[in-house]
């Protein structure tokens, strides 16, 4: 594979590109993927499946908890294709809270946490102006059926596509919502540590990313409906703001809804500090219960102490129930 002549020669260019400036391209092209499949599959489930007459109605949506396995199957998968698509480059971290709780408890260089950033954030709007694109026909479909044109403010079933919402029981509550995205990233950034932390049970070959799209399925089925499980800074900006400007007004930004019995306020922020704060709990968490764990058993490994190893345990240290 290393034969495979560059598409930009092998000038300065090439050169360039090896450094901070190709990890970013790897983590826009990764944003990328994931949100154009992950919002994608919301695009299926909201208008393009009832718009083109596989359903009761051109705008019968969510009516069983078919649709819900569909988002999350596909986010799940998203986020896995993502991840082998950038993760030979820039670790595939493709959501700012992995780039910040890394920078706080896995040496990830802080100078680069803002690149990393502004990629995925770029990456996002870019895949969210593509699925535009694409379903615009049935985006409009949905919305004339629904009576409920983009300018109204009201047509928070299209906008659903792009960015996320709080549920209708938290009736304009903010402190819940934010909540439930630190408690979501928590687990997936305990997840994510767990998976990719070679001292621990590492998934052989090339399987830590299906392992993570896993995981980010057990958290969508499990504790998704309280808020969209945004637990993605950059897979909820990014898209909102395109939704934004393509029309979608204050439903979008600042986040504003409101109809009779249900309504929220200024909700942009949640699904931003709340993968933020929550990815940091989760890997600290992670060490605390884990990492110092592992790390005290090395440690008395390179000493010399003989230790008897859990029967069960498949780390790369030892196999099954073998004895130190």
């Amino acid at each position: 594979m290393a034969t495979i002549t560059p598409l930009r020669g092998e000038g300065r260019t090439v050169g360039r590109i090896a450094g901070t400036w190709g990890e970013c391209l790897a983590e826009f092209f990764g944003t990328f993927v994931l949100i154009v499949l992950g919002d994608g599959v919301v695009a299926m489930a909201v208008a393009a499946l009832p718009g083109s007459g596989r359903t009761a109605s051109p705008t019968t949506i969510f009516d069983a908890a078919g649709d819900w396995l569909l988002i999350t199957f596909g986010w799940a998968f998203a986020v896995c294709m993502g991840i082998y698509v950038a993760g030979g480059v820039s670790g595939a971290h493709i959501n700012p809270a992995v780039t910040v709780a890394l920078a706080v408890r896995r040496k990830f260089p802080w100078a680069k946490v803002g690149p990393y950033v502004i990629a995925q954030v770029v990456g996002a709007f870019v895949a969210a102006a593509l699925l535009f694109l694409i379903y615009h026909q049935a985006i409009n479909a949905f919305n004339l059926a629904a009576r409920t044109p983009k300018s109204s403010g009201q047509a928070l079933a299209t906008y659903s596509i792009f960015a996320t919402f709080p549920a209708k029981y938290y009736a304009g509550s903010t402190i819940w919502p934010l909540i439930d995205e630190i408690v979501g990233t928590m687990f997936l950034l305990i997840f994510v540590v767990a998976i990719t932390d070679d001292r621990n049970s590492l998934p052989g070959s090339n399987l830590p990313g299906l392992i993570i799209g896993f995981a980010v399925f057990a958290i969508g089925t499990s504790l998704g409906a309280n808020t969209g499980y945004a637990i993605n800074p950059a897979r909820d900006f990014g898209p909102r703001l395109f939704a934004y400007f393509a029309g979608w007004g204050k439903v979008a930004l600042p986040g504003t809804y409101n109809a009779p019995g249900f309504h929220f306020s200024n909700y942009f922020w949640i699904p931003i500090v709340g993968p933020l704060i929550g990815g940091i709990i989760g890997v600290l968490l992670y060490d605390f219960f884990i990492g110092d764990v592992l790390h005290a058993r090395l440690k008395a490994q390179a000493a010399g102490v003989s230790e008897e190893v859990p029967i069960g345990r498949e780390g790369p240290a030892h196999e099954t129930g073998e004895v130190a």
